[in-house]
């Protein structure tokens, strides 16, 4: 079929190197524009943009798909279907509307819980068992409309935001093509979303990464494991020349118990409001990402230092 994709993150790439391998013919990638990153700053494409560009494909990166302008050249192009795959922009009726069969979402989550941006850290937050990939027609309303295919994920006691993204993303590179097949012969059956159990995955705010040691242990070690690698949940030790910052990237819970935010003992065994986590992978500002060992090696936190 002719397709156009729309997608942003590392987790989009692994479907569109799928839909590429799989013989359609993607007609143009849709990405967001160019935005600063890294440490000077400066403007760099988004991961599909960049690997859209490595494979010769036509990218389009629009401020807004909302624009007359960029309504008809999405018109213009004469699909069969399009694929939305972590865009980070609402689509329009028109837009919705163009390809003759529709436009299609995967999403991260088993909907209707987790609609919305963060779905994969918000699983692991709330301590969910399993969640998974659905290939969606999408509608005007978010992350609503009726789900055509599903293939569930165990979230297991050590996934951490990474680790569960890459099981995902190699999950729904693998769904999307056998949905679009079914698509194509008009065999695919559609599944109105459930009106009980909608919860929305609010975007990760920057206030909410500071660890609360007061929390239940369970709870700090889902936090941890569910912001881990980004943004990073944190805390602060004291150091000799003032309070450093300290990023917590995996973790374990333990029965251990004390007052809370206080290290048990030398190995950063942290007390929490119940129990106690032992902390396995940290960094601290302007270093790299180091296991608990090699962390206290050059950054000791001894037994009894209470973490703020």
């Amino acid at each position: 079929m002719r397709i156009a994709f729309l997608g942003t993150p590392d987790f989009a790439v692994t479907c569109l190197a799928e839909l590429v391998a799989s013989g359609h013919e993607i007609v143009c990638v849709y990405s967001q524009p160019p935005a600063p990153r890294g440490r000077g700053q400066d403007l760099k494409p988004s991961p599909v943009h960049a690997f859209a560009e490595g494979l010769g494909l036509p990218v389009r990166t629009p401020v807004s798909m909302k624009a007359p302008e960029e309504i008809e050249a999405f018109q213009a192009l004469d699909l069969d279907a399009a694929v939305v795959v972590a865009f980070g922009q609402i689509l329009v009726k028109d837009v919705l509307e163009a390809p003759t069969h529709g436009c299609f979402n995967l999403h991260a989550s088993l909907l209707p819980r987790w609609r919305g941006a963060a779905p994969i850290q918000r699983a692991i937050m709330a301590g969910d068992l399993v969640t998974g990939v659905q290939v969606m027609r999408m509608s005007e309303g978010l992350d609503e409309g009726p789900i055509l295919m599903s293939q569930q994920v165990a979230i297991e006691d050590d996934d951490t935001a990474a680790t569960l993204h890459d099981k995902l993303a190699a999950t729904g590179a693998r769904l999307l093509p056998v949905a679009l097949a079914a698509i194509e012969r008009e065999v695919v059956r559609e599944t109105p979303q459930a009106e009980e159990g909608v919860t929305y995955a609010k975007k990760i705010k920057s206030a909410e990464a500071r660890i609360d040691w007061t929390r239940p242990a369970i709870e700090v070690d889902r936090h941890i494991r569910g912001l881990s690698p980004f943004p990073g949940a944190w805390f602060e030790a004291q150091s000799d020349k003032g309070p450093v910052r300290v990023k917590a990237l995996l973790s374990r819970v333990e029965t251990a118990s004390g007052a809370a935010g206080t290290t048990l003992d030398d190995a950063l065994l942290i007390a929490c409001g119940e129990g106690s986590i032992r902390l396995l992978k940290a960094q601290r500002e302007g270093k790299g990402v180091q296991d608990a060992q090699t962390f206290t090696r050059g950054f000791p936190i001894a037994a009894g230092t209470v973490l703020a």
